[in-house]
């Protein structure tokens, strides 16, 4: 086999978001970089078999949702007919169209691309075994961003195709008649959103008290009541003791599990597990829980690079490993595992590089479930305010009272403020309802500034419009509102 040697000033070490987002901001500060991608295509998990295929896919079943909701309204659609091969081939579309501007953007950038299985050899080398051959890249400095996969649980069917993970339920290869997904947090939920509007009968196991996990549960009570009657069954505080492959279908065994709260804390069993079944056929099981680092794949150790048990790399706020002139951005570091997280540290990392003082301080991170409705929370959540003795004032402006809402037919949704109650400064906010993903932001950017709610309430949003249910909530701490009446 071929050996080719290259020298880099960076070589960064995986090609999604947060890779990629490093090595392009390294190349604008000057730095001559290779940037190493297992995959034949730029973007990783992300872009080619998590968060863009997935989005492409829940419009369809949002389109498919909302035909169907108006009926009820007077405008009567046929059922829908799919056709799997296009839904397949729109949803690459829309990952190709992306793969070919990020490799676009490499180019114009001079960013050297190599394809293959990167390694490290030493603090200052990496071995890439493509399919041409052995690349051994030295280099001055390096970014790790080589991201994580699903969790496979040992003693299940890991090799009947009829097991899913995320990246076989994006497949898209068939609509099983009957799908269990085990695993109520957002990438399971999401799948369920998606098999539910093309057909399938779909039910959910979560281990926790509750769906979503790490939410206040006010912001996930309206999706919850939405998919608890459009779903066969959701099971909670119910495990998966056992799944057997057979000819008719996947033979699922659950049990109860321990009580235990999404906020970690002893429950009083409410019987949410009692419903389960001993055990049930299914058609498909996608199982959604959770991701592991790819921390231990890499070889970091013959670089000296502490990893922990678990695969995940530690950093400091300028993203370096243990190993001064090495860094790791992205899901390896740690959690929330999310892409516009890793963005940001990789930008960081580069900088820093770079000789910039930059670091990775940012108050909150956004999380958003695209489910429907849409889940959307930032900063301090309101069981996490209680568990550590944070004295609050809370709002929650119910959007049936907007009149944006009413007029999508969507009136279950609500929008939810914690402020500090002596300062009020926002301490966190949430949505849930259409396009509580895009209304987040508003939330984030006022937590970053040290906005207050008299700053939100005092600003005028577009009327009508969902996004002004973010000032209404303000309103309502500061006792302005109109558009409710609060009693004194």
């Amino acid at each position: 086999m071929a050996e080719t040697i290259l020298n880099a000033q960076v070589v960064v070490l995986g090609g999604g978001p947060g890779g990629y987002s490093a090595a392009f901001r390294a190349a604008d500060l000057g730095k001559q970089v290779v940037l190493v991608e297992r995959d034949p295509v730029l973007g990783g998990v992300c872009l080619n078999v998590g968060c863009i295929p997935s989005k492409a896919l829940l419009h369809m079943a949002l389109v498919i949702h909302e035909a169907e909701q108006m009926a009820a309204h007077g405008i009567q659609f046929n059922k829908p007919e799919l056709d799997l091969d296009k839904i397949r081939a729109w949803k690459q579309s829309v990952t190709k169209t992306l793969n070919d501007g990020l490799s676009g953007l490499a180019k114009q950038r001079k960013v050297t691309v190599v394809q293959g299985e990167g390694q490290f050899t030493s603090a200052n080398s990496v071995s890439v075994q493509g399919k041409d051959g052995v690349t051994q890249i030295n280099f001055t400095h390096a970014i790790i961003a080589a991201g994580s996969q699903p969790t496979k649980i040992p003693g299940f069917p890991n090799d009947d195709p009829r097991l899913w993970d995320s990246t076989g339920a994006l497949a898209l290869t068939e609509i099983p008649k009957k799908l269990l997904v085990v695993g109520g947090g957002i990438i399971g939920l999401e799948m369920a959103t998606v098999y539910h509007a093309f057909g399938s009968q779909i039910s959910v196991v979560e281990l926790m008290d509750q769906i979503i996990p790490g939410c206040d549960k006010d912001l996930i009570t309206p999706l919850f009541r939405r998919i608890k009657k459009q779903y066969q069954d959701i099971w909670l505080e119910t495990k998966v003791t056992a799944i057997e492959a057979q000819a008719e279908g996947l033979k699922v065994s659950f049990g109860r599990a321990d009580s235990l709260s999404a906020g970690g804390i002893p429950t009083v069993p409410d019987g949410h597990g009692d419903g389960a079944p001993e055990s049930a056929v299914f058609d498909a099981v996608l199982v959604a829980v959770g991701r592991r680092p790819n921390g231990k794949l890499i070889g970091a150790d013959q670089a000296g690079i502490d990893i922990s048990e678990h695969g995940f790399i530690a950093v400091d706020k300028q993203q370096r490993t243990t190993v001064p002139h090495i860094f790791a951005v992205g899901d390896i570091v740690g959690n929330p595992m999310l892409a516009h997280k890793a963005v940001h540290e990789g930008k960081v990392a580069a900088e820093v590089i770079a000789g910039h003082k930059a670091s990775f301080d940012a108050l909150t991170i956004p999380s958003v479930a695209y489910t429907d409705p849409e889940v959307a929370w930032m900063g301090l959540t309101e069981t996490h305010a209680k568990q550590q003795g944070i004295e609050y004032d809370k709002a929650v402006f119910p959007w049936a009272a907007s009149g944006r809402s009413l007029a999508m037919g969507r009136k279950e949704g609500l929008t939810k403020m914690l402020c500090d109650k002596q300062t009020g400064k926002i301490l966190g906010a949430g949505m849930v309802g259409p396009n509580a993903g895009e209304l987040i932001a508003e939330a984030v950017l006022a937590l970053e500034m040290g906005a207050d709610a008299e700053d939100i309430g005092l600003t005028i949003h577009p009327h009508p419009t969902l996004s002004e249910t973010f000032a209404f909530a303000a309103e309502m701490i500061t006792g302005t509102i109109t558009d409710l009446y609060l009693k004194k």
